[in-house]
């Protein structure tokens, strides 16, 4: 009698089991199912114990609680439980927040966010005690624990054979990590096209990563032919799943057309995501675009917010772009205090480019003379010891008398110590020997740095040496073709003096074929970016239809708001079209 009332209680007891499972699951009554599984998990049901600590963890039929359902876990993986086991594992490789104490339930109740420290030595150790009872994502947890826990405890051989049982067991992350394995420390070819079929097997469960490793073996041809179109594919795949990585990678695809067609507002919108996921190179492009405009006009304001993301999350160039940004006041407030700040972000980073502009704010004042002082010093020092940029910036204090007595030939010294690796230095040495300051005047001589300048696509040097050119102040005399291929790389690259210096070659009188439409579009780009002269040769452009295009209307906005900027050509252009229009000047018709 006895036991058949044991059995029965078991019997009993495996029944309320199910049904509490089945109400949990189907969500029916998830509560009334936790409370029984709860009663199970009090009277010693390992499986119980199991799937409360579970339910604490996902939020099942009560709130959720990382105490709770750690502790029901434990008690469960402590019992032998396999599943249990595999589950305190991945608790720990996660990490649990500081200061998580399992006991203390109040302690994660504080609404702080708190950084999670994983611990991969217990890790290893409840992945291990899973993997020898052949649970395969335990045995894949425990290959990855052994390939990137600590040095100490890595052993490659081991994980690789724990991946190779996960994997034939027919688990994804056993795929993924034996793909990886694979393509990481290839013993041979096969090993590549092996690694890349067991990571194909990973991507059809879906799995981000293996998307993600697809997408690059694709884009640089490892183990087989390059197929940027399979890699955009499996970039955005890795991307729609989460990859951070992929979302920045996936908008350059969009935005250069590598792979598939080019849609610069799709690529927006991935930066977007990924900038907010706290990519920084996303958030730098993001500002790129917006400086540049794309498709769309320029947003300045824009720019700058997103490259004050990327400063933030550490982005030297981005940094340095905001610097200059409120260095000339475009997008924001001009403020050469806040420029020399980004500035010293940007340095402090390791961008040697943000070093120099900082010697070239030094021209603008900023500071007191014992803080210039001072910083000429530091200047001098780098340049004794060899750094370039240091001998260009104490070049520019002896060109301008920046903390101490302007010296023409000491600046030259130093600038031609720098020119060598600093293109801002060309640059000034090329002025230098234009203009005949600490060198001897040397037209030849200023074109070969304006050059290597011009080369590495500083805009400055670009339009003074097509300057040059257009002029014929250079030995070999004027070469116009060549100053408008320079005035279109420096406008392509966002000097507006550019763009409407190649409206005007194109416009006519200069030694290279006239074309007005392509010197209209030149002329809008400068126009709105502001450029005062620019608005006035599009007005007179969309006056006079010299384009083939006749827009009195719009011809009177952009003249109006060249005569705002004090361009005095602009107010009889106006009177004519006013009289042409029949119009007061302000669009009003006469009276009557």
């Amino acid at each position: 009698m006895a036991l058949k009332e044991k059995l029965a209680s078991v019997i009993s007891r495996d029944a309320r089991l199910r049904q509490a499972i089945a109400q949990l699951e189907s969500g029916d009554d998830a509560v009334k199912g936790f409370k029984a599984l709860g009663q199970l998990a009090q009277q010693g049901n390992v499986e119980a114990q199991y799937r409360t600590g579970k339910a604490y963890l996902e939020g099942w039929g009560t709130p959720p609680s990382l105490e709770d359902g750690t502790r029901w876990v434990r008690k469960a993986a402590e019992a032998g439980h396999v599943q249990a086991r595999l589950t305190l594992a991945t608790l720990y490789l996660v990490g649990f927040p500081e200061g998580f104490d399992e006991n203390r339930a109040t302690i994660m109740r504080d609404g702080k966010e708190r950084k999670r420290v994983p611990d991969l030595e217990l890790a290893a150790h409840w992945s291990r005690l899973a993997a020898n009872e052949g649970q395969p994502d335990a045995q894949a947890l425990l290959g990855y624990v052994l390939t990137n826990g600590p040095e100490s405890s890595r052993d490659l051989v081991e994980a690789r054979e724990w991946y190779e049982k996960s994997a034939s067991a027919g688990s994804a992350q056993g795929h993924l990590g034996l793909g990886m394995a694979l393509h990481s420390d290839p013993k041979s070819p096969e090993d590549l096209a092996r690694g890349t079929v067991e990571l194909l097997l990973a991507s059809d469960a879906g799995l981000a990563t293996a998307f993600y490793f697809l997408a690059w073996i694709n884009e640089q041809g490892i183990g087989q032919a390059q197929d940027l179109a399979a890699a955009a594919r499996y970039f955005e795949k890795a991307a729609e799943r989460g990859i951070v990585q992929a979302q920045t990678r996936f908008a350059l695809y969009l935005l250069q057309g590598k792979g598939l067609a080019r849609r610069p507002d799709r690529a927006e919108t991935w930066l977007r995501r990924a900038a907010l996921g706290g990519d920084a190179e996303a958030a730098a492009l993001l500002g790129d675009l917006h400086i540049r405009g794309e498709e769309m006009a320029p947003n300045y304001l824009e720019a700058a917010t997103w490259y004050q993301v990327a400063a933030e999350l550490g982005h030297g160039a981005a940094a340095r772009g905001l610097g200059l940004l409120y260095l000339t006041g475009t997008g924001v407030h001009r403020d050469p205090d806040e420029a020399a700040r980004w500035f010293r972000v940007s340095a402090e980073c390791g961008d040697r480019v943000a070093d120099a502009d900082l010697g070239n704010l030094a021209l603008t004042g900023i500071g007191s003379e014992e803080g210039r002082v001072a910083m000429q010093k530091r200047f001098l020092q780098a340049a004794e010891n060899g750094d370039l940029v240091g001998a260009f910036n104490v070049g520019v204090c002896y060109a301008e008398g920046v903390g101490t007595e302007r010296d023409d030939a000491q600046a030259a010294y130093w600038m031609q110590r720098a020119a060598d690796g600093v293109v801002n230095a060309q640059y000034w040495l090329g002025r230098m020997y234009l203009e005949g300051r600490g060198v001897r005047e040397d037209s030849g001589a200023a074109v070969q740095w304006l050059e290597k300048a011009a080369q590495a696509r500083m805009t400055e040097a670009m339009i003074l040496l097509a300057q040059l050119l257009v002029s014929g102040r250079v030995p070999k005399g004027r070469d116009h073709a060549r100053a408008l291929a320079l005035y279109v790389d420096a406008a392509q690259l966002g000097s507006v003096e550019a763009m409407f210096s190649a409206g005007a070659m194109l416009g006519g009188g200069h030694d290279v074929p006239v074309d007005r439409r392509e010197a209209q579009r030149f002329f809008r780009l400068a126009a709105e970016r502001g450029h005062a002269l620019g608005q006035l040769m599009l007005g007179r452009y969309l006056k006079r239809g010299l384009a083939g295009e006749v827009n009195p209307v719009e011809a009177r906005i952009w003249l109006e708001r060249a005569q705002a900027q004090g361009v005095n050509e602009a107010s009889p252009e106006l009177a004519k079209l006013e009289r042409r229009l029949g119009t007061r000047p302000g669009g009003q018709a006469p009276a009557h």
